[in-house]
Parts: structure tokens; sequence; C-alpha cells
């Protein structure tokens, strides 16, 4: 009787884990590991390929991600069953599904990790009210589109759960992908990315609370204390979480030092915990993600062991996992099923709704508070971003049944449009004023009628490995007592990635200027603010503490930028080669050489690049130590007199010996080309060299510790034996562009020409030497802000070897 029954049943057969292979006869994609391979290799290759494609248009990846879910479910080549039938069986969605969920699990410990507590208790009222204005408006107005849907096609829902589903969806802000859209378009440190950030986290965690209540209400219970009893045990676990979770981690964080690594115990015990966390919110009734999400909200920020978490996880699981739940969406939105003048004047309903709640409620407030119109329009449409947080609520209410295939599918597409159009509305109505020129601002070199001014120097580091040296370098650049002194900007060049960690990053450019000693000893407590702390106070220099965070092709902007607000002198960057232990340079990365090409064209101060090979060692050295000898090779040039000026400043420290060696070309060696050049050089720039160096002449005979020697060559083999002699330095000074032909065809090789040819010869494995290099190029007002690398792309390298 059981078996007549259930005989015209088709469910299907559970799938095997792996295959014996295509030789015994097995088809690969039957079984559930290899199937689930494939369509994770199929995500990535297409989210990845639309992140590509939408990258021109600045649009951050979920857009990409949620098209390519799309792309692959029933609306495009889903249509396809055989397909479908191929890629994405019935039979392999649990697993594909549990697969999803485990990452967006993950994910969200993440996102609670960055979400900081102690920046939602000092956010200020304003950003308060803008916040509570973006929640309650459009919450209202989603509860009133809900009804016009009930009556439409979303009919015989769980009614109150229909109406909380519709208001948090449309009330929802995406903090991380906020976060990403101010840093492209370089809004982050302005009023307004702070105001759009600071709202944007009140508005994340009011959006979890409200998705908590949604799920409660939404259960299939029959009784109507079902929902109440879920949502007072949720209250109760995170009222346990909060009694029993900070101690413990407080007690791991502390037994995790800087610089070493966190033991693998502590990993596994708290990626334990957040499964564990997951088990219970899921048993309670609320979604497994509430507990993980919970519970990175409750470890403590500082200290090495939320970063090293978040470098273990976040690859795997942003890489891989979380694409396959926007896959996930994308098989349960089927467009198609939005047909009819009805359908599709639902979804501009429900478009304009978001976005009139959103955008005309936070306009209102911001007005209110006195903002400019057009900072406040640029607030609305930044607070209108949708983004992964929307999809999670959406698959929830799709998988509890409070929204059908159609709604579903409008909501999708609802989120879809308002991310897409933030990025180039804001840009489109939103320009800052260009900064104005300071026309007080008149150091912008080393080389000054006035020597004796304040010095302001932006130095740039990549990492920890920079500091020591940079340190050394700034100690050697202090001057004597009669100068009005040095002020440094130290400014941490930080890459804005697709990487969740990036999120944290945005937390510390709101304390972008701030000097060291104004942060809080429990935030940014690591070496390196240690390092610039004791320089600090040992050598009493004013050092701020800054952060440049974007991509790698904007971030010339934000260092020029940073040098000319703060009216720095020079902007020293480092090289993007490093020494290894055999002494031989090694690339660190190859994007960096770009960054610093482009801050060469672009800068509106003198700029030098710093070739590290471990000025005065690998940690810092105090003044009483200091001993350093300096080598300036002067050829001639607007360039090697911003060296050697950058030297005899160098030269007032008492433990520093300068050696000025000015090459000149014998006349007798000069060729037919060389007169040429000569009779074309400019009379102007040699009497400037001559007006300089006399002066410096008259200024040496007061210092013993300056040495100054004049060489007669003939060619470039002449220049590298005397260059030769002197390579026992501790720090070569040279200009990047020298006025001399002796020094012009000294490096033929473009691999690294923003070095110049001098610098370029001694940073080469053919010469032999342990010193650094410091290759300076001079700001000068009347050229063209392009035309210093054009220059070296037409010198007489290129020629010489096409001869």
């Amino acid at each position: 009787m059981v078996s007549n029954a259930t005989a015209g049943l088709t469910c299907p057969s559970p799938m095997k884990p792996t295959s014996n292979g295509i030789f015994q006869g097995d088809d690969p994609l039957q079984f559930s590991m290899p199937l689930a391979i494939l369509q994770i290799c199929l995500v990535v290759v297409v989210t990845r390929g639309l992140a590509f494609i939408l990258k021109p248009l600045r649009q951050p990846r979920v857009i990409a991600e949620i098209i390519g879910g799309i792309l692959l479910g029933p609306s495009a080549l889903g249509r396809s069953k055989s397909y479908m039938q191929a890629i994405f069986p019935p039979k392999s969605l649990p697993v594909l599904d549990t697969l999803a969920n485990l990452g967006l699990l993950f994910f969200l410990f993440l996102a609670g990790l960055e979400l900081d507590p102690k920046s939602l208790r000092q956010t200020g009222k304003r950003a308060l009210g803008i916040a509570l204005a973006g929640i309650s408006l459009p919450f209202a107005l989603g509860i009133g589109s809900s009804y016009v849907l009930k009556e439409t096609i979303s009919k015989g829902v769980n009614g109150t759960a229909f109406l909380v589903f519709m208001g948090v969806a449309l009330s929802i802000t995406a903090f991380p992908v906020l976060a990403r859209i101010l840093a492209e378009l370089k809004l982050l440190t302005t009023d307004v990315g702070r105001m759009a950030m600071s709202a944007a986290a009140v508005n994340d965690v009011a959006a979890w609370i409200l998705l908590a209540l949604a799920i409660a209400l939404s259960g299939t219970g029959k009784s109507s204390l079902v929902p109440l009893w879920v949502f007072l045990s949720g209250c109760v676990f995170v009222v346990c979480a909060i009694l029993i979770v900070p101690p413990i981690f407080k007690w791991i964080a502390q037994r995790c030092h800087e610089g070493e690594p966190v033991k693998e115990t502590y990993i596994c015990a708290t990626l334990a915990a957040v499964l564990a966390a997951g088990f219970v919110t899921d048993a309670i009734g609320i979604h497994a993600m509430f507990g993980a999400f919970v519970i990175g909200v409750l470890i403590p920020k500082d200290g090495p062991f939320a970063d090293s978490l978040v470098e273990k996880v976040e690859d795997l699981v942003s890489g891989l996992f979380l694409p396959l739940y926007f896959v996930s969406s994308g098989l349960k939105t089927n467009i198609a099923t939005i047909q009819g003048l009805q359908s599709w004047g639902l979804l501009v309903l429900v478009i304009f709704t978001a976005c009139f709640g959103k955008i005309f409620g936070t306009l209102l407030v911001t007005l209110l508070c006195k903002a400019p119109l057009r900072e406040a329009l640029t607030l609305g449409f930044l607070m209108n971003t949708k983004g992964l947080v929307e999809l999670i609520v959406l698959n929830i209410g799709k998988d509890r049944k409070v929204l059908n295939d159609q709604t579903f599918a409008i909501m999708v597409l609802m989120a879809l449009f308002t991310t897409f159009i933030t990025t180039p509305i804001v840009m489109a109505i939103y320009k800052p004023e260009k900064r104005k020129r300071m026309a007080d601002y008149k150091n912008r070199t080393i080389e000054r009628k006035n020597p004796n001014t304040q010095l302001r120097i932006l130095t740039c580091y990549h990492s920890a490995r920079n500091i020591p040296s940079i340190i050394n370098l700034l100690e050697a650049s202090r001057g004597s007592e009669k100068r009005e002194g040095l002020s440094v900007y130290a400014l941490h060049l930080m890459e804005l990635s697709e990487r969740s960690s990036a999120i944290i990053m945005v937390h510390k450019a709101r304390k972008n200027g701030l000097p060291f000693w104004n942060k809080s000893q429990q935030s940014d407590a690591n070496h390196v603010v240690v390092a610039f702390e004791a320089f600090r106070q040992l050598s009493h220099v004013s050092i701020r503490s800054m952060k440049a965070i974007s991509s790698m092709p904007g971030m010339h902007d934000d260092i020029c930028n940073t040098a000319e607000s703060n009216r720095a002198a020079i902007i020293i960057l480092p090289f993007h080669k490093h020494q290894r232990v055999d002494g031989s340079l090694e690339t660190t990365r190859s994007d960096f050489r770009l960054v610093n090409r482009k801050v060469l064209e672009h800068a509106r101060c003198s700029v030098g690049i710093l070739v590290d090979r471990g000025l005065g060692g690998t940690t810092q050295v105090a003044a009483s130590n200091v001993s350093y000898f300096i080598m300036v090779p002067f050829f001639g040039g607007c360039d090697d007199r911003e060296a050697l000026a950058y030297g005899v400043r160098m030269a007032e420290h008492p433990g520093i010996r300068l050696m000025v060696i000015r090459f000149i070309v014998e006349p007798e060696s000069m060729g037919e080309i060389v007169r040429v050049n000569i009779e074309a050089a400019s009379s102007k720039l040699r009497s400037s060299d001559e007006e300089f160096l006399a002066e410096f002449k008259q200024n040496m005979a007061k210092d013993g510790s300056i040495k100054y020697e004049e060489k007669l060559v003939r060619n470039a083999a002449d220049t590298i034996a005397v260059l030769s002699e002197l390579k026992r330095c501790n720090l070569f000074l040279v200009g990047r562009r020298p006025e001399c032909e002796a020094a012009l065809d000294l490096s033929r090789s473009d691999d690294c020409s923003e070095l110049g040819p001098v610098g370029g010869l001694l940073t080469s494995p053919d010469f032999s030497t342990t010193a650094s290099v410091l290759i300076v190029q001079q700001y000068k007002s009347g050229a063209s802000p392009n035309s210093t690398l054009q220059m070296e792309d037409e010198s007489p390298d290129k020629d010489s070897e096409s001869n």
C-alpha cells in the first residue's frame, strides 16, 4: 500500500559526494563535490569579469555580483533547461545554499568585527537625526507600498510580517558598500563623507534590530505568542553574549602581541564560537547569521587579534563563498515574472518610494541642520545605497514565504537600481570646491631665500618596514636650533581594495591628521605609532599622523593634495623596491612605482624618492649616536641645487659629515653634440648654479663638517669611477634631472626612469654600494605638471640606444 502511494512521487535521489571518475563511467556533474567546484568556479569567473567591465563606471563590486547572480539564474542563462539541469539541478541546491549561508555567516562575523560600538556612542546629534529620518520615513512609505502590493501581486501572505519586511527593505543603507563608494569618490574625509558614514553605521544597527523583529513575526507557528518568544529569546541571547563574550576575548587579545603570530588555538576557538552562536540563534528561530554578527561586534577591536582574524577569514569567504550567496539569490530571481503594465508600474512605485523616502527624509533633516542644499542632496543619495544586507532581508523573506517570486524580483531590481545610480549622481551633483591656491604658500622647495624658515616634510610609508630609515632621515633633517624647526606629516599609504577589512581603514580615516599625542592609547597602539611618538619626544619635532585610503590609480591625488593642504616643501616617497638579505633590490609592488611617477608629474612641491638600504640600520638611531657620511654629487641644474640645499641642512647635525663633489666636463673632450647642447643651454641656468655654489662656499668656510671638491671628467666612465671611490658613504643625495652631459649618459636603462640617470646608476646591480639614495626633484612653478617624466622619455638614453 505504501509503495503504491508513493510510486507517483519524483523526489530526486541524494547526490553522492565524490565520483569514481569518467574512466569508470561516472559523470562528475552527478556528484555533489565536483558539481559544487564547477559552480564556484563559474560564479567567480562571471562576477569578477563583470566587476572588471563595470570598473570604469566606478561601481562597487556588489553590483557585479548581483548582476552575475541574475544572469546565472532563470532570468537569463537559466531559460535553457539543459543548462539548469546540468549546472544548477534542483538536487544540488541544498549543497549550494548551505555553502552560501556558511559564507554569509562568516561574512557577517567580519561585518561585526568592523563595526565599532565606541564609534556609535560618539555619533553626534546631527548624524543621529539624519539616520533616524533616513529610517523612519522610508519605513513608513514601505509599509504604505506593502498595502498596494498585497492587494495586487502579494495576496495571501502573512500580513504583519510582510509589512515589516517591506519597511526594512526600503529603509536599509548598506554601510560597507557606502564606504567603498565614498573612498572611490575621495569623499571619506569630507564633511559629507563623515556624516554619511556616521549615519549609515546607526542605520546598519537599526536595520539588524528591525530584521530580527521581522524574522520573529514571520514564523509559521500557530500560536500568536511564538513571535514574542522568539524575540525575547533573541534579546536574552544578546544580553548573555554581552556579559560572557567580551571578557573572554579581551583575555585572548591581551595575550596576542604586536609582531607575533596569533596562536592557532585562539583562532579555532573564535571560529567555533561563531558557529556555536549561529547554531543558538538558528535554534531560537532567528537566522544563524545573527549569532555570528553579535560575536563579531563584541570582540575587542584593539591589538593584532582582530586584524589576524580578518586576515585569515576574509579572502576565502569574500572571494569564494560569498558570491555563492548572490547566485543563490539570482536563482530565486526571475525577471520574467514581472509582466504586464501593472507589474512594471509596481516596480516603478517601489523604486520611487525607496528613493523618495531615503532622499527626502535625509534632505529635510540635513537642511534643518543648516547644511548647504547640494551637500544635503548628496547625503540623501548616498544614504540610498543598498547592498548585501538588502539581499539578506529579501532572501529571508523569500524563504519564509513572505515574498513571492514576483515581489522578490521587483525588490532585487530596486536594490540594484538604487545602488547603481549612487555613484554617477553623486559625481554629477557634488563637486567639492577646488582647493584654493595659497598665495602665501611660497616655500614649496628646500632651496629658498631664507633657509631659517620652518621646513615642512610630507613623508609617506607603505608598511612598518619603511619606518626606521624614515625616522633616521628625519632626525638628520632637523637642522640647527637657529632655524624655525621641522614639521613632519607621516602619511600612511593604504590601498582600498574590495576586501571587507577595507572598512577598518575607513574608521581610521576619521582620525586623519590628528597628532599622535592626541590619540587615546587604545587606538592604533602599534609599534609604528610608538616609534614616531618616541622620535617626537626625543627630537622635539612636530609630527602628525595621516592616512591616504584610496585605490592605487588615485593614490597620487591624495598625496599631492595632502602635501599642498599642509604646505609641505618636499614629499618623500619610498622606492617600490626593498633590499633583500643579499643586498639586492627586490620589487615590493610594481603599482607603487606608478604612484611615485604620478606624484613626480603632479606634485606642486619638491619630491624625493628614498631608495632604502637600511639608513642607520633597522632601528631608530638616537640623536647622540648619529654618525653619517652624506655624499652629494653636483652636476648642475635645479634638482642638484635642491639636493645640495637639503644636504647643507643635514650637515648642521653634529653627527653628520657632508661631501660635495662638483663634476665639470673637460672642454677639450667635448664633441660636436656636446657643443650644440652647451650652446643651447640657458646662461641664466648656469648663473643660478654659480650664484648658489658661491653662497654655499662662503657658508662652508664656517662649517668644518662640509667638504667640497671639483672633479674634471671626460665621459660617463670617469664619472662612474669618481662615484665608486665614494660609495662607502651612508647616503647619496642626488638630483633627478642633472644639467650635465657626463651625467645624462650614465643610465641607458628605462627600468627606473623616475630615478634619473644618477639615481638609476646608484641603485643598479652593477654599482656595488650599501648606501641609501635620496633622489630629489625640485618644484618648478613655471613647468608643465606633466613635463617632468616626458623629458625623461625623450632623453638621450633612447637616442643612444637606437644609435
